[in-house]
């Protein structure tokens, strides 16, 4: 393959898996690099691709989603503490897990994540129509908010918050070790254990892997693992498909957002199982 075909090709994976990872707030990493490795990449080359992914697709998909007050940012900042204290340990590790192993354990990973996220049925917050359109956002004080379905204010609270963070640790470590951003598990553990609604948990996911994934980042840079090529390739099809991705999933409901999620976890599973 050409260097100019190769450049190109990047460019095409960065902005389709950003898009779709967008909508779910998995994080186009844990396609994208599953799909560089496909190539002449090994996981260690491709993981500061991934986080790189990560980090643009965050930041364009933000705009829009704090727009639509989907973003709880202080839900963000509580569970981001566990899930950087991972990526640091992650990084860490990277050297101590073979790559076979690795891919098996975020395969069994993405289907338990999919799995959660398929069983449950419905809408668990409803619209309260005593609430205006002012009330959209997040309450002062406390880790609950509201946000919009179909243009009605829906009130929600976060609920065992404990075990959340705990778990968005071990986020943070899938993160460190192999560069996905631990998007496809920070969203599933936001909506099924912490009960936020589908839509706020993967807007808030968005928001939040970009930060786990700069931490990690940040380490790799230091440790000469990034190439700034390929880096910028990465960046401009992730713009792209950041964007693309939030103004889709502004027009989804929440079970669609959930039934999206599950099914793209489930791809997920199968490219790492035909990678092992």
């Amino acid at each position: 393959m050409s260097d100019l075909a190769r450049d190109g090709l990047i460019i095409v994976l960065a902005l389709m898996t950003s898009t779709v990872g967008s909508i779910g707030g998995l994080g186009g990493a844990i396609l994208l690099v599953p799909l560089l490795t496909l190539g002449d990449m090994t996981i260690a080359q491709a993981a500061p691709l991934g986080l790189v992914s990560v980090i643009a697709g965050s930041v364009a998909a933000g705009r829009a989603q704090v727009r639509d007050g989907a973003v709880n940012h202080r839900f963000a900042v509580v569970t981001e503490l566990g899930a950087s204290s991972g990526a640091i340990g992650g990084v860490l590790l990277a050297g101590a897990i073979s790559e076979r192993a690795l891919t098996w354990v975020l395969a069994a990973l993405a289907v338990v994540a999919a799995a959660g996220g398929a069983i449950r049925k419905g809408v668990r917050w409803k619209p309260d129509a005593s609430l205006g359109a002012d009330s959209v956002g997040e309450q002062f004080g406390t880790l609950a908010g509201v946000y919009r379905l179909n243009d009605q204010p829906v009130p929600y609270r976060p609920s065992r918050m404990p075990l959340g963070v705990a778990l968005m640790a071990v986020a943070g470590v899938v993160t460190g070790v192999a560069g996905v951003g631990g998007g496809f598990l920070k969203t599933p553990l936001s909506s099924e254990v912490m009960r936020l609604p589908a839509k706020v948990a993967a807007a808030t996911s968005t928001f939040t892997i970009g930060l786990t994934a700069s931490t990690a980042l940040l380490l790799m840079a230091l440790d000469g693992r990034v190439v700034a090529s390929d880096a910028a390739l990465v960046v401009l099809g992730s713009v792209a498909g950041g964007t693309i991705g939030s103004k889709l999933q502004r027009y989804l409901s929440p079970p669609v957002v959930r039934r999206v999620t599950s099914l793209l976890l489930v791809v997920i599973a199968l490219v790492m199982v035909l990678r092992a």
